[in-house]
C-alpha cells in the first residue's frame, strides 16, 4: 500500500522536451501515484525548466529512489531534492521586542497550521520570555550591546548551528552579518514593512503619514549578505485612509507583516519555493 505521507519531488534543470515523460515514467515504473505537479520554463527555448511534483510510494519502494539521480537526474543534468513530508522543518526565529509576527508563528503552530517545529525562539532582549515559555518553546536572550555585536553574533550563531532547518526573523532588529549567514548554513526569512525605501531608520509610519501614504504592505524575503536585497518570497499590501493617525497605520502594518511573514514561512515549509537567480517561483 502506498504512505500516507506524500514525497516531494523539487527539480531545475536545463529545458528541453521529455523531462516530465521520464520523471512520470521513473515513477509510474516503481508504482507511484503522482497526487500534484507544477511546473514552469524560464524560457521554452533554453530557458531553466522548474517542477515540483508530489507523490505517494509504497513503503516498500522508498529505497528505489537512489536509482532516481542516475535513471533521470543524471541525463538532464537535474539539480534535485525529494523530501519526505512526513519530516517536519526546525524554525528558529529571532526577534526582538515587537511580538505580532513572533505569536502569530505560534499561534499558527500550535493549531498545527505549519508543517514545522518552532525548536527555539533567540531575542536581544528579554521582553518576550514569558510569552514564548507560555507556548512551551525554549527562549535564548542573546544581548547585543554597542560594543560587543560582533561577541553577541557569534553566540547566536553558535546556538542556531546546527538546530534548525531555517531561521525567521520575526522582527528582529539586528542587522546579520555575510559570516553569521555561512556560519548557520540554513535559509534565512526576513520580514519588513514596505516604506524602505522610501521611510528606512525611526519613526517610518509618522512620516508615511505626513506624505499621506494610501498603501501600507510589507515583503517577505530570504536574508543574503547585502541588506534588504535577498530574493522576494511574498509582498501584500491593505489600503490606509486620511483618518488613520500613525498608531492606525502602525496597526495596519502589523497585521499585513504577520500574515505575509507566515504565509512565506508556511510556502518554504511545505517545500514550495525554488530560487531562480534572485527571484523565487512559489509553487
Amino acid at each position: 500500500m502506498p504512505s500516507s505521507a506524500p514525497l516531494r519531488l523539487l527539480v531545475s534543470c536545463p529545458d528541453r522536451p521529455g523531462i516530465i515523460a521520464a520523471v512520470a515514467r521513473f515513477l509510474h515504473e516503481r508504482g507511484a501515484n503522482i497526487v500534484r505537479s507544477d511546473q514552469h520554463t524560464s524560457d521554452p527555448q533554453g530557458g531553466t525548466f522548474f517542477l515540483r511534483m508530489e507523490f505517494v510510494l509504497p513503503d516498500e519502494r522508498r529505497d528505489l529512489l537512489e536509482a532516481f539521480g542516475l535513471t533521470v537526474a543524471a541525463p538532464y543534468r537535474m539539480t534535485w531534492r525529494i523530501i519526505d513530508s512526513h519530516d517536519r522543518k526546525r524554525i528558529a526565529v529571532l526577534a526582538s521586542r515587537a511580538d505580532h509576527c513572533l505569536v502569530d508563528l505560534l499561534w499558527r503552530q500550535r493549531r498545527g497550521e505549519l508543517a514545522a517545529e518552532i525548536t527555539m525562539v533567540a531575542s536581544n532582549h528579554p521582553d518576550l520570555r514569558s510569552t514564548v515559555e507560555w507556548f512551551g518553546v525554549p527562549f535564548h536572550h542573546v544581548p547585543t550591546p554597542a560594543a560587543g555585536r560582533a561577541a553577541a553574533e557569534a553566540e547566536l550563531a553558535d546556538l542556531l548551528e546546527g538546530r534548525c532547518d531555517v531561521a525567521v526573523l520575526a522582527r528582529y532588529m539586528q542587522i546579520l552579518s555575510g559570516a553569521f549567514l555561512d556560519k548557520i548554513g540554513v535559509p534565512v526569512i526576513n520580514i519588513h514593512h514596505s516604506f524602505l525605501p522610501s521611510f528606512p531608520g525611526a519613526a517610518p509610519y509618522q512620516r508615511a503619514r505626513a506624505r499621506g501614504v494610501k498603501l501600507i504592505g510589507a515583503t517577505a524575503h530570504y536574508v543574503t549578505a547585502e541588506l534588504d536585497e535577498g530574493p522576494i518570497i511574498e509582498q501584500d499590501v491593505v489600503r490606509a485612509s486620511h483618518r488613520d493617525d500613525a498608531t492606525a497605520l502602525a496597526r495596519l502594518g502589523a497585521d499585513v507583516e504577520r500574515t505575509v511573514l507566515a504565509r512565506a514561512v508556511r510556502w518554504h515549509c511545505e517545500d514550495r519555493l525554488l530560487q531562480h537567480d534572485n527571484t523565487v517561483l512559489v509553487f
